[in-house]
């Protein structure tokens, strides 16, 4: 009871008004605390509603048995917490996305509330590893529909948001999406040099960026061959670095991505290396996304979370086990997973829950227990 009520407070307290390049266009994002809904609005010109996502009250997961009964449920031996944060992690998720559109908002606060293609992708392939094709594949389609050379971000119209560029792994995000969810012909891949990453920094040659763009290579040669070129710019003291021929910029957890969801057996050996190298220095509540990294000792929810599912899928289950405690004691009291945490206490310091956080927890805990 105190996990639901935690839930819709926060929902209550997020209620946020996203307005666009005009005075006629915006997306709100609501909580009712009467029908316990969350309530996503857009406005062009005249006000409609384009979804409502009921919560339910007071439980969420009572709330939508016949939803939830479509999941593919964790595998045999998965503890008590596992299956809470999984049934959590999907119910974030089924509220973030509008249900007829397939635009999936990061998170329901201002300057959030908006599609990253590289968050929403997260969630496709989320959702149709718990079995939810049909939800997949409106994520997807959504996402194909975007011109990713506009912005970094977009309205839940399809609109770009102006303020920041494109980014570099957007159109490998959005392939891998596609690919999840059973749809054919990716889009063609995008040029990823020279532009900002996850990060969201200044542009660069990037190793996440570099390892999303094969997503869109369907030749085994090609993707081979993209391989070996990212070993030999990215590679240094047996691991993969941020930035190319930068052996300074450090490790990047980045290359977990090179086993999931993007999948470069050429650079398993490199990506162990450094993902064991990053875990080995977490805290009680995760890790922070790279070496030297700028932003301070919190540590993040997605970075950890993407950590454990690619050393799950190397065997390194122990390891992953750890991230993934380390990952709950970073959710809050509903089981909610907040962009960050402070490093000492666990306090949420961002955006609570955010989609692509809840997203790999899904996908890690599929790997663990499938």
């Amino acid at each position: 009871m105190r996990a639901a009520a935690g839930f819709a407070a926060f929902l209550a307290v997020a209620a946020v008004l996203v307005s666009g390049g005009s005075p006629s266009d915006s997306v709100r994002h609501r909580y009712l605390p009467a029908s316990n809904e969350l309530r996503t609005v857009e406005r062009y010109g005249t006000e409609r509603d384009v979804s409502v996502r009921s919560l339910g009250s007071p439980s969420p997961v009572r709330a939508h048995p016949d939803w939830l009964a479509a999941a593919r449920p964790l595998g045999d031996g998965a503890p008590p917490w596992a299956r809470r944060m999984y049934t959590r992690s999907l119910l974030v998720l089924h509220a973030l996305t509008d249900r007829r559109s397939g635009a999936v908002i990061a998170g329901a606060r201002q300057g959030w509330a908006y599609v990253w293609p590289r968050d929403a992708g997260a969630v496709a392939i989320a959702f149709a590893a718990a079995g939810y094709r049909g939800e997949a594949r409106r994520i997807a389609r959504f996402l194909r529909g975007l011109d990713l050379t506009a912005a970094a971000r977009f309205y839940a119209n399809g609109a770009p948001v102006g303020g920041r560029d494109a980014q570099g792994d957007a159109a490998g995000w959005v392939a891998a999406a596609g690919r999840a969810a059973g749809l054919s012909a990716p889009p063609p891949a995008l040029g990823w040099r020279d532009g900002a990453d996850y990060q969201e920094g200044d542009p660069g040659d990037y190793i996440g960026n570099a390892i999303a763009s094969t997503a869109a290579m369907a030749d085994s040669e090609e993707r081979g061959k993209a391989a070996r070129a990212i070993r030999n710019h990215f590679t240094a003291s047996g691991g993969l670095i941020r930035e190319a021929d930068d052996p300074t910029s450090g490790f990047d957890s980045v290359a977990a991505w090179a086993v999931r969801p993007f999948s470069l057996p050429a650079l398993y050996p490199f990506a162990r290396r450094t993902l064991l190298r990053l875990a080995a220095a977490s805290g009680r509540f995760g890790i922070v996304p790279s070496q030297d990294w700028a932003g301070g000792i919190d540590p993040w929810t997605a970075p950890t979370a993407w950590t454990a599912w690619g050393l799950a899928a190397l065997d390194e289950r122990r390891t992953a086990l750890r991230l993934m405690a380390e990952l709950r004691r970073a959710a809050t009291a509903a089981t909610m997973l907040p962009e960050r945490v402070d490093a000492r206490t666990g306090v949420p310091t961002s955006t609570t829950p955010l989609a692509w956080s809840h997203a790999f927890a899904v996908l890690a805990l599929r790997q663990l227990w499938p």
